[in-house]
């Protein structure tokens, strides 16, 4: 599948803060596909299949007769549930393509955590709460993403000697590339070190400002074989390769590979499908529920060494189009939008359009890494068409 498909379309709803959103979760995911299939010079007819991830509620039936769609030939979503599968979701919609199962597939994530509950909480109690994986942590007060990051952050911190600072750069970065952005939602809200060093602790080594906000919104783009985009108004965004897994130690949570994000066999994959290296990318948006598991998969697909980490993301070194690594270009999750990452993916595909507004010059590859820190994980490589 190198480079045999490509994104056409990107769209988005309004970013609304978590409970402000005007309209229903089912509503905004139709808002942000209308507006990438528009995007994209399609019509809704044109469009025979859908893929999202964690999404049991905007099911590709609803979907099909809400938009009118004349056919649906596919539809998929990754087995793995959490924002780890946003690359995932792409490289299945690839997959759909470049096979010739259907024509022109959306892939799209919407979250209305107003509507549906906050991400950043715990759930109720009772006997189906503490099924599964909460059978083993939660009786230990593990109960939110927060809890288990926390853990893999202060191991690797520890094993490492990596200070708080290397956090508060990942927060501080997010915050300023978000400045240049009006859809973000810390538009105009800029982030300073005291004010990060001053915010409550939520769980160490978290502050507030590690972790991202809970939003209303959604996000989608619309994927092609590369000969049909060719046709289309925009400049191709090719998918040059994606990857998704895990191993040896199949495990997000346990002693064996506490201290990892799981992607070094991700990245490994990866480079081996692009025929390219980490060096090669020219602009990169990792995912960040929170700011630690951003410094292990930087370390992981191969960016830094873990003793050499603190120095890559230090002085300045991720801020703006101008920056030594070009990174989180939007504001990613913590200053543009919470949308379980996926804005991440609009956001690569616009620098290679050269319409971002942190636009990084001349961008032959963009990297998304989709959320670390949970197994299986993934990643895309994008670039412009050869």
């Amino acid at each position: 599948m190198h480079g045999s498909a490509a994104i056409v379309g990107i769209g988005e709803s309004t970013y609304y803060k978590r409970g402000e959103s005007p309209h229903t979760e089912f509503q905004l995911a139709c808002m942000a596909i209308q507006r990438a299939v528009a995007d994209a010079g399609l019509a809704l007819g044109d469009i025979d299949g859908f893929v999202s991830y964690t999404d049991q509620r905007n099911t590709p039936l609803r979907l099909a007769r809400a938009l009118g769609l004349k056919a649906l030939r596919w539809t998929g979503i990754p087995w793995a549930g959490g924002g780890n599968s946003m690359a995932a979701a792409v490289q299945m919609a690839d997959a759909a393509v470049t096979a010739g199962y259907a024509r022109h597939v959306v892939v799209f994530r919407a979250l209305a955590q107003g509507q549906f509950g906050r991400y950043g909480q715990a759930g109720g109690g009772g006997a189906s709460y503490m099924s599964g994986p909460f059978a083993w942590n939660g009786t230990y007060g593990i109960l939110t993403p927060a809890h288990q990051c926390a853990l893999h952050t202060a191991r690797f911190m520890h094993d490492h000697g990596i200070s708080q600072e290397a956090l508060c750069e990942i927060a501080l970065a997010c915050y300023a590339n978000a400045q240049r952005n009006p859809r973000a939602l810390r538009y105009g809200q800029p982030l300073t070190r005291a004010a990060y060093h001053a915010s409550r602790w939520i769980v160490k080594p978290f502050h507030l400002y590690d972790c991202c906000p809970e939003n209303d919104g959604a996000a989608a783009v619309v994927v092609t074989t590369i000969e049909r985009a060719r046709d289309l108004p925009h400049l191709p965004t090719t998918i040059v390769a994606a990857a998704s897994g895990i191993g040896p130690q199949f495990g997000a949570f346990d002693a064996a590979t506490l201290g990892s994000a799981h992607y070094r066999q991700v990245g490994e994959h990866l480079w081996e499908q692009a025929h390219c290296r980490p060096q090669d990318v020219d602009v990169a948006q990792f995912y960040e529920n929170f700011t630690g598991p951003v410094l292990m998969a930087l370390c992981e697909m191969g960016f830094a060494p873990a003793e050499g980490i603190e120095e890559f993301v230090s002085g300045g070194r991720l801020v703006g189009p101008d920056a030594a690594f070009p990174f989180n270009t939007s504001g990613g999750n913590m200053g543009e939008a919470y949308i379980h990452g996926f804005g991440m993916i609009n956001e690569a595909v616009r620098q290679v359009r050269g319409a971002s507004t942190c636009q990084v010059k001349h961008v032959e590859r963009a990297l998304v890494v989709a959320g670390p820190g949970y197994g299986p994980g993934s990643a895309v490589l994008f670039g412009a068409p050869q």
